[in-house]
């Protein structure tokens, strides 16, 4: 048999058809059937599958029961409408959230043989008289309060031991430090050593309950809290702190008799807040402890023996030092005026008309009253004055006439002598007091007994201690 060659186009034919059958069957599909249609992309929901199956050899109408089916199953959407044409899915229908429509668009995408979903699903209209929301939330609430009752008696428990931990720590600091502070310091110092222990107990509290965060803000706020009560109650810390110091330093104590800020009067009580005194007219002042502590503080019953003074003008043809003898005499016979320290009288000025005297003297403050002493005094040396022949004359209306005045004398019939009436002989005696004088007699005793009557203003107890009685 003779051969014969394949003609050019045979040959190149023959080796396509090679080719092709050398190739694999994946290969030859592809060739044959062509790249498939990738299917429309749509966001997907974070709770939507990630692969909805149907059917092997999926169709149109498979895949509408199948999203039908799975849509009315849910119970979020009503009047449910699924069309699939060329695997294009159309979705209808009312539901009552934005979340739930999305979802429902995810889940159709992620279903296989679907090319691209167009979601017509509506978001209804909630009515403004709708209160399912509401009762839901009361719903969660309520659960939730059932769930965390075991942990809010615990929490009860918790806070109630510490608060009785705290009485008793502050009851044992108060007996231990009472004989060794002051009322108000031993409270203050109770009341620090308890607080930490309330703190600590809210924090066991807070942690308890599962609020953690809470519980770190609170105990690391403590600082911070301190900061603005400090800030917004700066005077009532101010005089707080004030009192702590007075019941420290003790300027004064009850019933003495002290001028403070302009006020005189008698010390009735000192609190956390303020000082009360009663001033000589019956009244009660109260002054702020901060304006106590920062003033002047005159005590007149620290010491009882008190300094007063008066001034009297003589005439110049007068012996200066015989006037000064007369009224130390005055003054030295006095009973209420003290040996120790001694008097004096001294040359104060040269008036217009006068030679004016300084008389200085010491009396008992606790048991004479300055003014009464000061008054017996001023009459006792004008008496002495008169009858040793000192004129004491009037600036104002003393003319002196240093050549003389010629008079001429009228004879006239001498006026009856004047009997003195009994109550200006009374006067004219030269008795040391007189019942206008009130026998001389100190007032701080009558003031405390008003003090003690009147009603405290004040309410609390005093931090300090009364003075011993005399």
């Amino acid at each position: 048999m003779s051969r014969r060659p394949l003609p050019r186009m045979g040959a190149a034919l023959a080796l396509a058809l090679l080719l092709t059958l050398a190739a694999p069957p994946a290969l030859r599909g592809q060739q044959q059937a062509g790249p498939e249609p990738e299917p429309l992309s749509v966001e997907p929901s974070p709770t939507a599958p990630e692969r909805v199956g149907v059917e092997k050899v999926s169709s149109d109408r498979a895949i509408d029961r199948r999203l039908t089916g799975i849509l009315e199953s849910t119970g979020w959407f009503e009047q449910v409408e699924v069309e699939v044409r060329e695997g294009v899915v159309f979705l209808d229908g009312l539901t009552r959230s934005a979340e739930r429509r999305d979802w429902a668009g995810a889940l159709a995408g992620k279903t296989e043989d679907v090319v691209a979903v167009v979601n017509r699903v509506r978001v209804a209209e909630r009515s403004p008289w709708d209160l399912t929301p509401a009762a839901a939330e009361l719903q969660r609430l309520g659960r939730l309060t059932v769930q965390k009752l075991p942990a809010v008696g615990i929490g009860l428990l918790i806070l109630i031991i510490t608060g009785i931990l705290a009485k008793l720590v502050a009851a044992g600091a108060r007996r231990v430090l009472e004989s060794r502070m002051k009322p108000l310091l031993r409270d203050v110092t109770a009341r620090a050593l308890s607080i930490p222990i309330l703190i600590l107990g809210v924090y066991l509290v807070l942690q308890v309950a599962g609020l953690t965060r809470l519980a770190t803000t609170v105990l690391g706020g403590t600082g911070l809290f301190g900061l603005v009560a400090g800030i917004a109650f700066r005077d009532i810390l101010e005089n707080f702190l004030a009192s702590i110091l007075i019941s420290m330093r003790n300027p004064f104590k009850l019933g003495d008799l002290v001028e403070v800020a302009g006020h005189l009067g008698v010390v009735q009580r000192v609190t956390s807040r303020g000082t009360v005194l009663m001033d000589p007219d019956g009244n009660h002042v109260q002054i702020p402890n901060a304006t106590i502590y920062k003033s002047i503080i005159r005590n007149f019953t620290a010491n009882p023996n008190r300094r007063e003074s008066f001034e009297v003008g003589i005439g110049y043809e007068n012996d200066s030092a015989a006037a000064q003898a007369v009224a130390l005499e005055v003054l030295n016979g006095h009973p209420a005026v003290l040996k120790d320290p001694e008097a004096l009288v001294l040359v104060d000025r040269l008036g217009a008309a006068t030679v004016n005297l300084r008389v200085y003297f010491w009396y008992d403050g606790s048991a004479y009253n300055g003014p009464k002493v000061k008054s017996s005094l001023i009459r006792l040396v004008k008496r002495a004055f008169e009858g040793r022949g000192i004129s004491m004359p009037d600036e104002a209306r003393e003319i002196v006439f240093p050549d003389g005045v010629p008079v001429r004398m009228l004879e006239a019939a001498e006026p009856p002598a004047k009997k003195p009436r009994p109550e200006e002989a009374a006067v004219e005696t030269g008795a040391v007091t007189t019942a206008a004088e009130g026998h001389l007699a100190n007032e701080e005793g009558p003031l405390r007994e008003q003090a003690r009557r009147a009603r405290m203003p004040e309410e609390g107890a005093s931090l300090l201690e009364e003075k011993n009685p005399r």
